[in-house]
Parts: C-alpha cells; sequence; structure tokens
C-alpha cells in the first residue's frame, strides 16, 4: 500500500500493545492472486472507509492482510477453550489474525480480523487456510443476522485467494475479512487464568471494561460488574437466536464473546421445522448444541468465565465464589424475560403488560409448533395474517395442533398489532437450502445466487415481489437431515 493510501486508513494496536502475552505478531500468508468478490461498501461505510479505496490493489492488500497500514500490529491471538466440554488449555487464532482496531464513523473501537490468511503458531496442524464456501456462509448469515437486529461480527469482505485447499476434495480458496466490537472470548479469560499471573488477569478484565462495559469500572467490585454485564449480554443475544430459530452448531466457550456478539460461523444453520433436538453440525453428535440446548450451554459457558474471574471478584474465595454464583444464577431469569419480551413482539402484543399471561401464550405456542414441526418463521407471518382477520392460512399449518383454535381465540381476544408483527417476524431468511444453493455455485464460480440471496435477507421484514422462492421451506419437511461442516 502507498504512503497517500495509507494516510487514510488508521489501525490501532491496543490489544496487541496492553496485552502482549495474549498475542503473538504474525504476518498473513500472500495469496497467490487474490481477487475482491464481495466488498460491504455499507459497513465500510459505517466504518469510516472508503468502498472505492478497497476495491483498489491497495485496498485489496489491506484485506487480505498483506498491505497494512504504518503502525499497525497484526497478530494471532491467544485463547484456552472448553470444546464440546473438553478443556484445551491453549487454542488461539490458528488460522486468523487480529490486524487491529478502527474507529468508526460514530467513534466506535472496531476489530478487524481476518480469517483464513494462513498458518499461525496456534494453527495445530491446520493448514491456515479457508474456501470460499465457508467464508461466504458466513458473509451472507451474519448480514443475515445484523438485519434480523442480532447482535453479531460482520463481514467486510470475501478475497478469493488464487490458491486451492483441501477438505474432503480440492475446493477455491478465500480469506474473510470481519469486523467486531472485539475478538475478546470467555477462553480469552481461561487462558489469562490459567497462566497464574494475576496482573495479566487484571488488565485483560480493564481491557474488557473499557471496551463493552466502561459502567463497570466505577462498581465496588469491577470484576463482579463485568460478569454480570456479559451475563446480560449473552441472555438477550440466546433469546434473539431462540425466537428465530438461529442454531450456532458450536458454542464452544471460545466461540462465546465478551461484547456479546454472535461470532464464527461455521455449522451454523436456521431451523425451519420446529424441534428443540435440531442439530445440524457434523461433529455434534451428541446433540450438546441443539436448538433447545442453547440457553443451558450459554449459562455454563458463563460459569466457566466466573471462573477466571474469582481472583478479581474477590480476596476470599468463598465469597467470590458466592458472588459469582449469584450472578451466573441470574442467567436463566434474564434469558427468559428476554425471550418473553422478543415473544410479545412476535405476537403483536406490546400493549399487554401481563407478562404471565404473555408467557403462557408463548409456551403453549411453542408446544404445538414442535407437535406439528411447523416452519418455524412460516407459523409468525400467518399469524400476522389471521390478526387481520385471515384464517385460511393459520389453519393450514396450524390447525391439525392440539387445541390451536382455542388458542388463537385467547390470542385474538388480546387485539394483536398485525403491522407491529410484520415489523419483527421475517419473511425472509438465510434458509438452508438457499444457502446450500448459492455457495455450491460461487465456488463453481457464479456469484450471482450469493447476491441474490443477499438482497432477500438484507430486507428480512419487506415482502417483495419475485423473492418468492426465499420465502418458502426448505424442500424436505425433516430437514434435521441438514449437515453443515467447519469448514477446516
Amino acid at each position: 500500500m502507498t504512503a497517500s493510501r495509507q494516510s487514510t486508513i488508521a489501525l490501532e494496536a491496543r490489544f496487541a500493545h496492553e496485552l502482549p502475552e495474549l498475542a503473538v505478531r504474525w504476518q498473513a500468508a500472500e495469496p497467490p492472486e487474490p481477487r475482491l468478490l464481495l466488498l460491504n461498501a455499507p459497513l465500510a461505510a459505517e466504518l469510516g472507509l472508503d468502498p472505492d479505496e478497497l476495491r483498489s490493489e491497495e485496498g485489496v492488500g489491506l484485506l487480505v492482510g498483506t498491505a497494512v497500514p504504518e503502525g499497525a500490529t497484526p497478530v494471532a491471538m491467544a485463547y484456552a477453550g472448553h470444546q464440546f466440554g473438553a478443556y484445551s488449555p491453549l487454542l488461539g487464532d490458528g488460522r486468523a489474525l487480529l490486524l487491529g482496531e478502527l474507529v468508526d464513523a460514530e467513534g466506535r473501537l472496531r476489530d478487524l480480523h481476518l480469517k483464513g490468511s494462513g498458518r499461525t503458531p496456534f494453527a495445530r496442524g491446520g493448514d491456515g487456510l479457508a474456501a470460499v464456501g465457508p467464508m461466504l456462509r458466513e458473509h451472507v448469515v451474519s448480514e443475515a443476522m445484523h438485519a434480523l437486529g442480532i447482535p453479531t461480527t460482520r463481514s467486510l469482505a470475501v478475497v478469493a485467494t488464487g490458491r486451492f485447499v483441501r477438505r474432503e476434495e480440492w475446493l477455491p480458496g478465500a480469506l474473510l475479512a470481519r469486523v467486531a466490537s472485539s475478538h475478546l472470548r470467555v477462553g480469552t479469560f481461561q487462558l489469562a487464568r490459567a497462566t497464574g499471573d494475576i496482573e495479566l488477569l487484571r488488565r485483560l478484565a480493564d481491557h474488557a471494561i473499557a471496551r463493552h462495559a466502561p459502567e463497570a469500572a466505577e462498581h465496588e467490585r469491577p470484576a463482579l460488574a463485568l460478569l454480570e454485564a456479559v451475563v446480560a449480554a449473552q441472555a438477550a443475544l440466546v433469546a434473539r437466536w431462540m425466537l428465530v430459530g438461529f442454531v450456532h452448531g458450536v458454542m464452544n466457550t471460545d466461540n462465546m464473546t465478551i461484547s456479546g456478539e454472535t461470532i464464527d460461523y461455521g455449522p451454523c444453520a436456521f431451523m425451519e421445522g420446529v424441534d428443540p433436538a435440531t442439530v445440524f453440525s457434523s461433529i455434534d453428535e451428541r446433540g450438546r448444541y441443539a436448538y433447545g440446548n442453547q440457553p443451558v450451554i450459554a449459562q455454563w459457558n458463563l460459569a466457566r468465565l466466573a471462573e477466571g474471574l474469582l481472583p478479581l471478584i474477590a480476596d476470599d474465595q468463598e465469597h467470590a465464589v458466592g458472588l459469582a454464583t449469584s450472578a451466573i444464577e441470574g442467567f436463566g431469569a434474564r434469558y427468559r424475560a428476554a425471550w418473553v419480551d422478543g415473544m410479545r413482539a412476535k405476537l403483536g402484543l406490546r400493549h399487554v403488560d401481563d407478562a404471565a399471561q404473555v408467557a403462557a401464550l408463548a409456551d403453549e405456542l411453542f408446544t404445538m409448533l414442535g407437535a406439528t414441526r411447523a416452519d418455524l418463521t412460516t407459523a409468525f407471518r400467518v399469524l400476522g395474517a389471521a390478526a387481520r382477520g385471515d384464517h385460511a392460512a393459520p389453519q393450514r399449518l396450524l390447525g391439525a395442533a392440539p387445541g390451536f383454535d382455542a388458542w388463537a381465540e385467547r390470542w385474538l381476544a388480546l387485539g394483536p398489532d398485525a403491522d407491529a408483527m410484520d415489523r419483527v417476524n421475517p419473511v425472509y431468511i438465510a434458509r438452508n437450502h438457499l444457502v446450500e444453493e448459492a455457495l455450491a455455485a460461487a465456488t463453481a464460480g457464479d456469484l450471482a445466487p450469493v447476491e441474490r440471496l443477499l438482497e432477500a435477507v438484507r430486507r428480512p421484514f419487506d415482502e417483495r415481489p419475485g423473492l418468492e422462492r426465499y420465502a418458502e421451506a426448505g424442500p424436505e419437511q425433516d430437514f434435521r437431515a441438514y449437515t453443515t461442516y467447519c469448514g477446516t
């Protein structure tokens, strides 16, 4: 990148400089023939970056990490983590790099991070690379989640590398440039605690508080206030996942952020037919991360964060455990309140103050949806039609469910707001068969299906002519047969 280009983009190195014990300075591998596949121009503008500059040769160099601004310090971040319940003492960015932090147009600090940028010291035998399909999956699904109002890391760009990578077969390679409020994870705290260096742990907590919970700095016990803030953020996040049927697929502690953003879209997918046992990940053989288990797993992960923070919460171990336990036990009530509030909106009942009444209706509805394996997304859109007086569609979808007529009578008597329902119940999600269709085409060199899918999911609540197939459920009634892979 030339000096004139560098002057327009500034990357800070706060994590690298403040927490060098948790990072390894590293350089991205040089792609043979980098070629920009997708650029998220609206996100670039939000970051204060010039989309045209990013499309230039110098800009693509930044997006693949080989032409970073002067003063930037790319690092592979170190962390530990529980993976499917088993503790790994050292994980880290095996195929990723934190290029640095930038200040966006609203003055917020954001990470610029690469995925698929080559082997690092944490690669553990992996090739450090990524294929076009998984990187485009993260681009599409993270944009869909953002449009649904769900906190998430976001893809700035996908760049073809010009090299092939070996998975089950040889696949065209790609690299993802993504943005996050930070890439601090529960696993980051697990590693800091495991070092036994309490001063390092304290500096990590201070770094996290400054970025994600500044009000905690004024608390009598800042580390406890940080824990409570993360509990609240994750309870709200997982509730939002559940409301739209999102299944993360690999909720390891190294994939849970301190910011409360969704991260690492590997074997993720959207549940269509309602079933708590839904699993899509090829490696989740026992269903640990099934749709219905996600709240419980989130609380389990947060308990691991609490363990990491114990030395900072109180000097007396027993007292620290008691305070941390209380914070973790609060997750259930926070999650339930967030889920019920979300269901209040989805059912058009914002004007109904009786939370218990809303909760009863919501619980009964989900029981009926599960009994009939109704498509979750379609069900709420047809309930919106029912709120306008059209009862035919709900009858076709849900009429076979025992007790539906009596439930609908009670719900309609509350006067649901159909317009408000349409503002929160999507028409379009990143449906699994459409994602696979688009990724297969892109792997073969045709990006048009990906771009068309993005057109639909970036405006999920606005029904538009010509996009009818994007609102339809998958071809299989039991789409639990769908399987996703990590991409490594």
